[in-house]
């Protein structure tokens, strides 16, 4: 019940922030994008405003539009679940990415009568082409043997903005269906074969919350707070997993080492990860170099990966691995 309700305040600072913000501000500071990170931004903004006294608003306005804010430097730093392009990293000119939070994005649905669903990668690409489109495929049936599964319609959500969650469940997608990535691809925005949009995370978790049928990809802390069962998702061990904590570590825990630019995937990770959750994603923090709010954007990037951290498990984030906080703390002082 606590969790619930830490998610709730958490939530109603969202929707405060989601009316998005006017520009770069010289009094504090302004940042745009991921809707996933936003209820982790929440609680970074209030502690940081608390220690620092300084000012932050945050717009949760999907990882695409906050590149493309940052890029035009109307905010002082964008926020994106999706690492940037080598296009998008040349436009931004000279922005820094630093990995500064760690999640799932989690399989959510709605079917009657159903409380516990297993899926693999095979049958999500399946369900998102639109070639499983019933609830009691055989298909399904097959990985769920004691689910009363309904011959019901599915209806797949996906996002209808710019998304570092589309990013990582299509990265997921790609690695494991050779057909998706030729045919639809890795992005934040994807053409769907099938399917409803939905704008942001909760615009998701509202149609499938009210879609008999449904199914689509919600960032973890969305999900909870909606009181959204998730599917277990199979790995590469062949276990079902659950975007819980450990197994979001699981998934991280196979990164050694963090390239130059800071990209890193967890998607399917290797079968050595046993209880990996598939579907996991590290979120990014985009600042410019040499930006006029050098100092400003410094000590929130530092609170972030530091004391901000502690916020996280409440909101199913899990604590940054040392090689990628190592890494952050290196981009942070190349700002």
């Amino acid at each position: 019940m606590n969790r619930i309700r830490f998610l709730g305040v958490a939530f109603m600072t969202v929707v405060v922030m989601a009316t998005g913000v006017a520009g770069a501000s010289a009094a504090g500071l302004t940042g745009a994008g991921s809707t996933l990170v936003a209820p982790l931004m929440a609680n970074w903004i209030n502690g940081f405003e608390i220690k620092e006294g300084i000012p932050v608003k945050y717009g949760s306005v999907g990882s695409g539009a906050g590149i493309a804010q940052i890029t035009a430097r109307t905010v002082d730093f964008g926020a994106s679940d999706a690492p940037l392009t080598p296009e998008q990293a040349g436009a931004c000119g000279g922005c820094v990415q630093i990995p500064w939070a760690l999640t799932g994005v989690a399989i959510g649905f709605h079917v009657p009568g159903v409380k516990r669903l297993n899926v693999s990668g095979s049958v999500l690409a399946g369900i998102y082409f639109g070639k499983i489109t019933k609830w009691n495929d055989p298909k399904i049936k097959k990985l769920n043997p004691k689910a009363h599964l309904p011959g019901m319609k599915i209806t797949p959500v996906f996002r209808s903005d710019g998304s570092g969650d589309t990013y990582a469940f299509t990265d997921y997608l790609s690695k494991v269906s050779k057909a998706w990535k030729t045919r639809v691809g890795n992005a934040t925005s994807v053409q769907f074969p099938t399917g409803v949009g939905g704008k942001g995370n909760s615009g998701v978790t509202s149609t499938v919350t009210s879609t008999n049928g449904s199914i689509g990809y919600i960032s973890a802390s969305y999900l909870v707070a909606a009181g959204l069962p998730a599917a277990g998702v199979q790995n590469n061990a062949g276990k079902f997993e659950f975007p819980n904590l450990s197994n979001i570590e699981a998934a991280a825990a196979v990164v050694k080492k963090v390239p130059s630019n800071n990209k890193i995937s967890t998607a399917n990770p290797p079968k050595k990860a046993k209880i990996a959750y598939p579907i996991s994603t590290f979120t990014y923090g985009i600042m410019p170099h040499d930006a006029g709010q050098k100092g400003f954007l410094e000590k929130f990037a530092k609170y972030a990966i530091t004391t901000g951290q502690k916020y996280g498990a409440a909101l199913d984030f899990a604590p940054l691995p040392g090689v990628v906080k190592k890494a952050a703390q290196k981009a942070i002082a190349g700002l």
